[in-house]
């Protein structure tokens, strides 16, 4: 049954590619009114001036208050920042909170507020009833859903994975590897088996599989194109490729944004959607995992509306049916 409920919705932090990318959900968002967008360094700009495709969108300008006359806060703030703004900022109990960096992501709490790792493939039913939200990591979301079906079967063991992620996954701000000149017909690898993400991978596979000791060896790469992540994940296994197909299949029943395919895939079937794509192939003794996903949208922004959907009774999809442009 469709909820005709309307709620008004903050943005902190909508000047950079993440808060944009909340702007445009929001906007056409059938549940959702944005009261303000909030940006020390653009207050007074319109919201075009910035993100140059909401031009005939929307003539909402940037603000540098907070009101608390809102329903849900979203933090679209830098890593260390969010949570000094919570500190700094008088925001009424009655707000809901979901944060899209990394600060209370392994279950820090901040002026009494608690927060719920929102990733709702693994505890839809703790996000339904949490006032604060954790939202996950990028790469995190992407080797996550890649694992969680074994884990949750308790058959997961030590896992290498390479993740190679779109140039919007470092932020807007401009750094000498996201220039343009240097990111094109260009690779890298960084934070070689020590990125921040495992440590919250860690801790979801381990409350799924609380046996799980091994390593979750990752390799992340720069990749030369602006969005979309390629996870390939693999382990040892004694299932079958169609047993593990099937076992996959069964944990993401009812999931409407996780899917599995039996053909390859590709990073333009995901680009621009809230989706996570998944396939699954058997090498030897070797079980492959590919996962794939936008990591603006579901990777951020996408699961942080698809997380308040959840959080207010909403349809989990509402506003977050986007179609991957593929040419």
């Amino acid at each position: 049954m469709a909820n005709d409920k309307k709620i008004k919705a903050g943005i902190i932090g909508g000047a950079g590619y993440g808060g944009g990318e909340m702007i445009r959900l929001l906007l056409n968002h059938p549940n959702v009114e944005i009261s303000y967008v909030h940006s020390r360094s653009n207050a007074g700009n319109p919201l075009y001036a910035v993100h140059a495709d909401l031009l005939g969108e929307t003539e909402m300008t940037f603000t540098g208050e907070v009101s608390n006359d809102i329903d849900v806060l979203f933090l679209c703030l830098g890593h260390g920042e969010a949570k000094k703004f919570v500190e700094a900022t008088d925001i009424a109990a009655s707000v809901k909170i979901i944060d899209l960096s990394q600060d209370f992501r392994l279950g820090e709490t901040v002026k009494g507020r608690e927060f719920v790792y929102g990733l709702p493939e693994m505890q839809r039913e703790k996000i339904i009833t949490a006032n604060n939200i954790a939202n996950p990591g990028c790469f995190a979301t992407g080797i996550q859903l890649g694992l969680l079906p074994l884990a949750k079967a308790g058959l997961l063991q030590e896992v290498h994975t390479t993740g190679i992620t779109g140039s919007t996954g470092a932020g807007q701000s401009l750094q000498a590897t996201s220039h343009f000149t240097w990111r094109a017909n260009n690779i890298s690898t960084y934070k070689v088996l020590s990125h921040q993400h495992l440590k919250e991978i860690r801790r979801s596979l381990q409350l799924l599989q609380p046996s799980f000791t091994g390593d979750v060896n990752f390799v992340p790469v720069r990749g030369d194109f602006p969005r979309g992540i390629w996870v390939t994940s693999y382990l040892q296994s004694d299932l079958s490729l169609e047993e593990a197909q099937q076992l996959y299949k069964d944990y993401y029943a009812g999931h409407p944004f996780t899917h599995v395919s039996d053909k390859q895939i590709d990073l333009k079937q995901i680009v621009n959607t809230n989706k996570c794509l998944i396939q699954l192939e058997k090498v030897g003794n070797k079980l492959v995992i590919h996962s794939i996903e936008d990591n603006l949208l579901k990777g951020a922004s996408g699961q942080a509306v698809q997380n308040m959907n959840l959080m207010f009774g909403f349809d989990e999809t509402a506003g977050l049916r986007l179609k991957s442009i593929v040419f």
